[in-house]
């Protein structure tokens, strides 16, 4: 018998098949964990974006993947309600792969107070804290 406490297995990597968004909108390239309710981690790599990645999408990838952790069902909608605080360390430039990580802090109920982190080949290049809405719109 499996714990409870141990993470769902990802069940699919394609954040197309959590999110509503489609390309060119969707801004992580494969999810590498999920537990949901709590975390996701993700992939994005920076290619072919004229001028780099600008920070803004850099936010918009962390709460595409605040969406993924915080949803308890596929294809579940929701919506990025607040930035309360961002901190960014260096420009995201083409050519980087982004391990981005976000896990819930607290949960009122469809609503998500979240903590995202983007790394770089192991440093910090970003962090935010994230409020989403998620559920059936």
């Amino acid at each position: 018998m499996e714990s409870i406490l141990l993470p769902e297995p990802v069940v699919s990597s394609d954040p197309r098949d959590y999110l509503p968004h489609r390309n060119p909108f969707v801004f992580i390239d494969r999810v590498t964990s999920r537990e949901p309710g709590i975390s996701a981690t993700g992939i994005k790599c920076v290619t072919n974006e004229p001028g780099g990645f600008p920070q803004v999408l850099l936010l918009e990838s962390m709460a595409q993947l605040g969406g993924i952790a915080a949803a308890t069902e596929k294809g579940e909608g929701g919506f990025l309600a607040s930035i309360d605080h961002a901190e960014f360390s260096r420009e995201v430039r083409v050519g980087d792969r982004l391990l981005v990580s976000v896990r819930v802090v607290k949960s009122f109920g469809r609503l998500f107070l979240m903590e995202g982190e983007a790394f770089v080949e192991g440093e910090k290049i970003a962090m935010a804290q994230l409020t989403l809405g998620v559920g059936k719109i």
